[in-house]
């Protein structure tokens, strides 16, 4: 792959910022032809391929969130990576319509593959276009760099099914109103070791039929929160994660040992609100990658099997600021907690907690989460640094980081979904002025409408939710609603060992 030579500084007689990085023969791809790159891709891509001739970067990975929050992407070689940037990737659409076990929950073979669009009948391609702003070489994987991609249909029309554009469409929507949004990440996650890591046959499954799980063993004892000697004993994974993680520039700001049995926090510092949702992508496939080849299983599932004292969340920070001053827009200029632009946020998560749930909280494990007394909420109420409220306020008069804490969610949240949830219900509340109510200092005895009880029951929050309708558009909350529903049916079809226990020898 040869260098541009116009990639030197308008000062220095090059191109500069308006290089196109694209050889001759791959520069009237379907990424030029669709005007798909901005100015800040094609200089990105300059760097990229900077990178792959210095760093000997053999293969790359191009991947896309699916609406699980899972990568999923090919691997592309060296010599492969100049057209694949020009004329994008092909993939089955059907990727997008598949729930938890791969099983597609859509008829693909009839017209309109049963949801009336002719694109992903016959599990027609979509074509994945790489963002290089996102490229990274994994620091694991030798020789192997990887790159984030966005999803369109082949006649370059946008798949509205990606999650990764319904966030940035709802950030249109907020910079419309002049306003931009900061999300700080709190990821809780469990790390066992495990028992055989070779793959057995009892683990092999199929679409709709996923094998049995891995057996593991504890890393950890549990029960004492921030133990300084309990995260020693993990001090070689925590070095792992760390320098794996900060070779991704991943923003960690800390590793902390959790209350449960092998349980630990990550916290990755504030930032801008797409950046936030990718980097959790990423962070949550990596730390799985980086624990595996040393012989243990990380997992976001909530509640596994063996850890009842303490299930994990993901505590999503959020404010706004300005767009055009760049001022905060949560600070209040009196002595109340928050501005009215905060309040109305604020009022706004309160108003569409059950229907955001389905977002925030999308596995039926996770609802097994929501309980009294237990540092996760279980009823939609708001409290001033109180941590058994589903909205934690921070902060307050002169603090610039005055900020909402929703602690509801969940760390298998898509991450993109989950912002988005935040959008949606916080922008009602601006459109409509609503009122938040004076918080609770008792977040667990509140007269208060509990948060939803299962996945069912957040689903039918969602389909009946109208600002979800009405930012989301019907054909996506449909979309949602029908592969989650696939996913529950599934469920409830299974005879579980409670059942068994429960009633086989009594009746």
């Amino acid at each position: 792959m040869e260098r541009n030579a116009d990639e030197r500084p308008v000062a220095a007689g090059g191109g500069g910022h308006s290089a196109r990085p694209l050889l001759a023969g791959d520069r009237y791809g379907f990424v030029e032809r669709h005007g798909l790159w901005d100015e800040a891709a094609h200089a990105a891509a300059a760097q990229v391929r900077r990178v792959v001739e210095e760093r000997g970067i053999e293969r790359v990975r191009m991947s896309f969130g699916d609406h699980h929050g899972i990568l999923r992407g090919k691997t592309i070689t060296r010599s492969a990576l100049a057209g694949v940037l020009s004329t994008g990737l092909t993939v089955p659409s059907s990727l997008l319509l598949k729930d938890t076990s791969g099983r597609t929950a859509f008829p693909v073979f009839t017209s309109g593959a049963g949801i009336d669009m002719p694109q992903l009948s016959g599990v027609g391609d979509m074509v994945l276009v790489g963002d290089p702003t996102t490229f990274r070489v994994l620091p694991w994987a030798p020789a192997t760099g990887w790159m984030l991609c966005d999803a369109y249909f082949p006649d370059a029309s946008p798949v509205s099914f990606h999650t990764r554009r319904i966030l940035g469409k709802c950030l249109d929507r907020l910079a419309d109103k002049r306003f931009a949004m900061t999300v700080g990440v709190e990821l809780e996650f469990h790390v066992f070791r495990l028992d055989d890591p070779r793959l057995r046959t009892e683990s092999v499954g199929q679409p709709g039929a996923p094998g049995q799980a891995l057996t593991v063993r504890p890393t950890t004892v549990g029960a004492q929160l921030l133990h300084e000697e309990g995260l020693d004993s993990l001090d070689e994974l925590v070095g792992i994660l760390h320098r794996g993680l900060d070779a991704l520039d991943l923003p960690v700001r800390s590793l902390e040992l959790e209350f449960g049995t092998s349980q630990l926090e990550l916290t990755l510092s504030p930032t801008e609100a797409m950046r936030a949702a990718d980097d959790v992508l990423l962070c949550r496939s990596a730390i799985r990658q980086l624990c595996r080849r040393q012989g243990l299983h990380a997992t976001f599932m909530s509640r596994p099997a063996g850890t009842e004292s303490a299930s994990t969340g993901w505590h999503l920070h959020q404010s706004l600021r300005h767009l055009d001053s760049g001022i905060p827009a949560f600070v209040p200029t009196d002595a109340n907690w928050l501005s009215r632009t905060g309040q109305q946020w604020l009022a706004g998560l309160l108003r569409h907690a059950p229907a955001a749930s389905a977002f925030t909280t999308p596995t039926i494990n996770g609802y097994k989460r929501y309980r009294p007394y237990s540092l996760a909420p279980d009823r939609i109420v708001w409290g001033y640094d109180n941590k058994g409220a589903m909205v934690r306020v921070i902060g307050g008069a002169d603090d610039p980081d005055t900020r909402l804490e929703n602690r509801s969610g969940e760390p298998a949240a898509d991450p993109y979904l989950y912002i988005a949830s935040q959008v949606i219900s916080g922008l009602d509340g601006l459109d409509a002025g609503l009122d938040a109510g004076t918080g609770t200092d008792d977040p667990y005895g509140a007269e208060a409408e509990l948060l939803p009880r299962s996945l069912m029951a957040a689903l039918e929050a969602l389909d009946a939710d109208k600002a979800f309708e009405t930012m989301l558009g019907r054909d996506v909350v449909d979309w949602f609603l029908t592969i989650k529903r696939v996913e529950i049916d599934r469920y409830l079809a299974h005879v579980s060992d409670w059942e068994q226990r429960e009633y086989f020898s009594l009746f």
